[in-house]
């Protein structure tokens, strides 16, 4: 058995990438412990990184949806494995019956072992963590940023921006003489934010990312599930997709779909915990799904995959990529700012958007920084 999960690691050892992400760079500094849960979307390298540092650690890599592993007693196949390896990884964890249980076995058990384990839904993870924490470490792996979508296409490594204390015009310049950013900003867009894109075939595989991620991961979070639930999610990913103004209506769509307002809350919270919107409420709320909240998808390309309302893309790229460095509020007065990051105002928007009362305008389609005026790409080159 012992062999056969050891010559299906190394036949996908042998298929990794020569390049990986940059991320990875910092991920890797990260897994210091010896007890870490690995979470992030669908599609974003976590079996990737997880197979290299299988290579590089000794560790057996085995999949938690693999049918060989139901085929034998698990916790007495585990203890075989850490008779022989330094540790094991165990990707999308959730798949095995009883995981947290068998993930807490094993960390007591092997007290000199490295257990690491993956799941593409913070969610299942979440819900369990409360049991493990004292055990286990939680480590996220976001979408890939431009600054790495760049380097998988060109090879060059930029120095990450350091916003907003950079000297931004200068970093500016760096990068262009280095890089065509524009260009690769465009492309980055509609087909950059996950590695697989390099595979080809990127929308139908987005496609098939939104469908598990509705059918699959929610019901996880959610449990009973039923055809009208599933209704309102897509009348919700529709809506975000072709509305101009990003956010929804609830008595409106509560109406329309028969639902209650707590089980729709309760459904949209699932689709943010999921990876699938991002909430951005007007403040400090204590419900964070109350009026005026906006809401963006949490992959911004998204919105070019299913030729949606492209103008929504620099507000949720802007959200997608700040929310991996502070917190971000919606401006509670539209009037002076479009966002609140770290207690500076922040208005989005094209080449002519004006400053209003804001401390800094992330315009798209320009290149260089103008005094307060940043380039909406620059977010790009954060990680």
């Amino acid at each position: 058995m012992i062999e056969k999960l050891e010559l299906r690691m190394n036949r996908l050892i042998s298929f990794l990438p020569e390049r990986k992400r940059l991320y990875f760079d910092d991920l890797e500094e990260q897994f210091q412990n010896r007890a870490i849960l690995l979470y992030g979307p669908r599609g974003v390298g976590k079996t990737t990184f997880l197979l290299f540092m299988a290579k590089k650690q000794n560790l057996l890599y085995i999949s938690g949806d693999d049918p060989l592993l139901l085929s034998c007693p698990l916790h007495s196949l585990i203890e075989q494995i850490l008779m022989n390896y330094h540790g094991i990884i165990i990707d999308e964890v959730h798949s095995l019956p009883n995981w947290s249980l068998i993930l807490k076995n094993i960390y007591d058990s092997f007290p000199n072992r490295i257990v690491w384990a993956s799941d593409s839904s913070s969610v299942i993870l979440r819900q369990t963590v409360v049991d493990l924490s004292r055990r286990f470490v939680l480590i996220k792996l976001p979408l890939m940023s431009l600054r790495e979508y760049i380097y998988l296409e060109t090879g060059k490594v930029i120095d990450r921006l350091r916003f907003p204390s950079e000297d931004l015009l200068g970093y500016a310049t760096e990068v262009m003489r280095q890089v065509d950013v524009m260009n690769y900003f465009k492309d980055y867009r509609e087909k950059g934010t996950r590695p697989f894109y390099t595979e080809g075939n990127f929308r139908e595989k987005m496609m098939n990312i939104l469908e598990k991620t509705i059918y699959y991961d929610i019901t996880h979070f959610v449990g009973a599930v039923s055809d009208n639930h599933f209704g309102v999610m897509k009348a919700i990913i529709s809506h975000l997709l072709y509305s101009e103004i990003p956010t929804i209506n609830v008595e409106s769509m509560c109406k329309e779909w028969s639902i209650g307002k707590p089980k729709l809350y309760q459904l949209l919270r699932a689709m943010e915990q999921v990876g699938l919107i991002n909430i951005v409420p007007k403040g400090k709320v204590e419900r964070p799904y109350s009026k005026g909240s906006k809401i963006f998808f949490a992959d911004p390309a998204f919105y070019y995959v299913f030729e949606g309302e492209v103008g929504n893309f620099r507000e949720a790229f802007t959200v997608f990529t700040l929310k991996e460095k502070g917190k971000i509020w919606a401006a509670k007065n539209e009037h002076e700012a479009d966002f609140i990051f770290e207690g500076l105002k922040l208005e989005v928007g094209g080449r002519q958007k004006s400053s209003k009362s804001s401390d800094f305008v992330l315009r798209d389609d320009i290149d260089f920084p103008l005094r307060n005026v940043i380039p909406l790409w620059m977010l790009g080159m954060l990680w």
